[in-house]
């Protein structure tokens, strides 16, 4: 069983790594949607099937986001609280996200030519 938990973790890890590479642009891109408060984001993301991330993730990321002129925010009030800031896109953020996804688009062509040859054919060795 050893083996099983083993891979688990590596599996787990492998994941983490890859949501690392991509999660600013994940959430550029579902701003470009419709703006969102950091607790709908993480909502959206684990909907979008990304698996449990914490807000602990994605308020420093909005934060340095903010920072970097990809994302402002409004203050709304709250139906159950206090007020909460609301995040849309910047025009920057909106050419931020199209580089990005550009990029992410040759990369994964590039990753898939290796793991899937076009002459890969099963039945030979």
């Amino acid at each position: 069983m050893v083996a099983v938990e083993s891979q688990s973790i590596d599996d787990n890890d492998r994941q983490t790594q890859l949501l690392r590479g991509a999660l600013d642009m994940c959430l550029l891109a579902l701003l470009a949607r419709e703006p969102a408060h950091g607790y709908e984001l993480v909502r959206r993301m684990e909907a979008a099937g990304f698996g449990a991330i914490s807000y602990g993730t994605i308020y420093p990321l909005l934060t340095r986001m903010r920072r970097l002129d990809l994302v402002a925010h409004e203050q709304q009030v709250s139906p159950t609280g206090p007020p909460r800031k609301v995040y849309a896109l910047t025009d920057s953020g909106r050419i931020h996200l199209d580089a990005w996804q550009k990029q992410w688009n040759r990369f994964t062509d590039t990753v898939d030519a290796v793991l899937c040859p076009l002459d890969h054919n099963p039945t030979r060795s």
